[in-house]
């Protein structure tokens, strides 16, 4: 006699909760990113795949966009686990690479979708510039502080805008060229304007 098929509604398995709940959301998030890009994925898409229910969705995330960009800023490595190389120009080219690879994945297609998406709402811009902008600060945060205590570069020299000029210039070309960014390219930033920039003071960089 033949065994019935195993039921694979997700009701019928162990309910999870919490951090285990919200991991398996926004890892499913990251793979429908992965195999149907922004414009397809949807909130039922997502938890099917999570095998969660659609209101445990949105009782945490109201809106697609707001559940994208926590599931992509959960895949980015945390600033303390960046590799340090020894030398500040090591390590900013390793930032930026780091950089670059996650815009050529799932994260860069979140990014012009939801760009496209909170374009006209002034409100919902500002939230996806501030987790951009924030994550790409810690991480330009981390290796300017190394520098510093390597003796490389002054501290007066760490002024907050300059922490987002190299990822500004990433992004700047990821969604206005639409082609992937080179490891020549990265170099290039590095080299012609990160270092110059960090080897000079505020005060010197303004006469």
């Amino acid at each position: 006699m033949a065994a019935e098929p195993q039921t694979t509604d997700h009701r019928k398995r162990p309910r999870r909760r919490g951090d285990a709940l919200i991991a398996a959301i926004l890892h499913a998030t990251v793979q429908e990113l992965e195999e149907r890009g922004y414009a397809a994925l949807t909130m039922e898409g997502v938890a099917e795949r999570a095998r969660a229910s659609k209101a445990s969705l949105y009782r945490r995330w109201p809106t697609r966009a707001e559940l994208v960009m926590d599931a992509v800023y959960s895949v980015i490595p945390d600033p303390g686990e960046l590799p340090d190389t020894g030398e500040l120009r090591g390590d900013l080219i390793s930032v930026l690479t780091r950089t670059a690879r996650l815009l050529d994945g799932p994260a860069g297609q979140a990014l012009r979708g939801l760009m496209a998406e909170v374009l006209p709402s002034p409100e919902r811009m500002g939230q996806v510039r501030a987790h951009a902008q924030g994550m790409g600060r810690q991480m330009m945060e981390e290796v300017t502080r190394r520098a510093v205590h390597r003796g490389e570069i002054s501290p007066e020299a760490l002024a907050p805008r300059r922490m987002e000029v190299g990822q500004a210039l990433l992004r700047n070309h990821f969604l206005f060229h639409h082609e992937p960014i080179s490891d020549e390219m990265v170099e290039e930033i590095v080299d012609e304007v990160l270092l110059p920039l960090f080897n000079t003071s505020p005060v010197n960089s303004a006469t």
